[in-house]
């Protein structure tokens, strides 16, 4: 029997850091996973995969839409759907293989196949070939999350389908109905709707990406919709059926009117489920949630101390980047560094074009709270760099503290958003005022003058820059 001081169980972004700051602390070291690639979700079937169709797309629909007035002609532009979807493979295939590297480079082992823990302190390993026991002194429960589905629903993966799925289609279909418009569902919409499928959204609540400021979900709204995009909004699904060549989707609004939809796929968007199958927790002291969630402690304990768990697993916001956060924290912890994670400090993107970000402070959430805001909001339209690249749609809005000017929250709609967020989460990280903000120098023109502006209004003064 094999014994490492720790053992990862899931290689997903909080797995594999994890274990690659585990490594780097000198620790011996092991990383267990089920499928042949590293990874997990974001690198395989999510984040990386989802964000190599959407720049092909992006691209194809400039070129349809832009590039003319841009004094760019071309005579026909075509879409070739497998060359797009095997780019989609190549890109995930490099990343898995960098993720090979640093095991190697680190000195990781990594065993293949499915963890189940034995009691508090052993799990077996088990694969096509054979079965391993090991022991740890610490373990890290980094298993993640699958797709939901709701009441009436059933995923068959055929015509009902996942993003998962999506992410595997063999030829572009004419149509499709997309359950759900959170960051998974609109940035699916996105993706077809430019390569010419008809695409309908189907929303539960009154506005798109409802966990993130309202603005930002009624302006992307606004856009996709002038994109082509059928967004409906308060309606309820309660059932699916597979047709066999289509699918039907039936739905009633907030006054119980009903009504059906035929597409060629229903793909379902309803948010993730934590993944715990085959885990053996019912051997252990760990506990669990109502919601089928690992219940933690502030250190990402489980109620076994020797026991952690992160990521998607453990609930909160779903995000590659928190699971990443709770990886090193876990690890520096067990090795006796004292961090913080503010939860409330990490970002959300969302990859439609433009793009939407978002940390701190809903507006919502501080009037909740009878949190006093000032806001500052500058259109893109008003930017001299967005007005060169045509992409003036969307603004900046910060919300600062009245009386000592701290950033509370930072929420974008527009070009390159995703980056420009990374400034928004410095200053609140570490606690810089609006003034701060404003007085430092920015290039000229750049997407990122347009938080200046608001930071300036926010502050009481007017815009200085176009």
């Amino acid at each position: 029997m094999d014994h490492y001081d720790i053992a990862v169980i899931g290689s997903g972004p909080g797995g594999y850091v994890a274990a690659i700051r585990s490594a780097q602390l000198g620790y011996k070291t092991v990383i267990i996973e089920k499928y042949d690639t590293l990874g997990g979700t974001c690198t395989n079937v999510g984040c990386i995969p989802t964000k190599a169709l959407l720049d092909s797309t992006h691209h194809y629909a400039e070129a349809q839409h832009k590039f003319k007035e841009h004094g760019i002609n071309l005579e026909e532009v075509k879409l070739d759907f497998l060359q797009m979807y095997r780019r989609k493979s190549d890109v995930v295939s490099k990343n898995t293989a960098g993720l090979d590297f640093l095991m190697n480079k680190n000195k990781i082992t990594r065993l293949k196949g499915t963890a189940g823990f034995i009691n508090n302190t052993t799990i077996r390993v088990i694969n096509e070939t054979e079965v391993k026991t090991i022991t740890a002194k610490h373990y890290i429960i980094a298993t993640g999350s699958k797709p939901s589905t709701i009441p009436g629903v059933e995923i068959d993966k055929k015509r009902i389908i996942t993003s998962t799925e999506a992410l595997s289609l063999k030829e572009k279909p004419e149509s499709m109905a997309i359950i759900g418009g959170g960051v998974i569902g609109v940035e699916m919409a996105s993706i077809f709707n430019r390569i010419g499928t008809k695409v309908t959204i189907l929303e539960y609540a009154d506005h798109l990406i409802a966990a993130m400021d309202n603005e930002l979900g009624k302006t992307l709204q606004k856009i996709l919709k002038k994109e082509g995009i059928d967004i409906r909004l308060n309606q309820a699904v309660y059932k699916v059926e597979n047709s066999g060549s289509t699918a039907n989707a039936f739905f009633k609004d907030k006054n119980g009117t009903e009504e059906s939809l035929e597409a060629d796929y229903i793909l379902v968007a309803v948010g993730r489920s934590p993944y715990i199958k085959g885990l053996g927790l019912e051997n252990t002291d760990v506990e669990l949630d109502s919601r089928g969630f690992i219940k933690v402690n502030e250190n990402n304990q489980t109620s076994v101390s020797t026991i952690y768990a992160i990521g998607d697993v453990i609930g909160g916001a779903m995000l590659a980047h928190k699971a990443e956060e709770e990886g090193v924290y876990v690890v520096e912890t067990i090795n006796g560094q004292k961090r913080h994670i503010h939860y409330n400090r990490i970002p959300s993107v969302v990859y439609t074009w433009p793009e939407v970000a978002s940390v701190g402070y809903t507006e919502e959430e501080l009037k909740k709270n009878n949190i006093a805001y000032n806001i500052g909001k500058f259109p893109f339209s008003a930017s001299a760099r967005a007005r060169a690249s045509m992409d003036m749609d969307g603004f900046a809005k910060v919300l600062v503290d009245p009386k000592y000017g701290e950033v509370l929250g930072v929420h974008i709609i527009g070009a390159r958003a995703a980056d420009l967020i990374a400034q928004g989460v410095i200053a609140q990280e570490y606690e810089v005022t609006a003034e701060d903000m404003f007085r430092i120098s920015y290039a000229h023109p750049t997407y990122s003058e347009t938080l200046k502006e608001a930071y300036l209004i926010a502050s009481g003064q007017g815009a200085v820059n176009i």
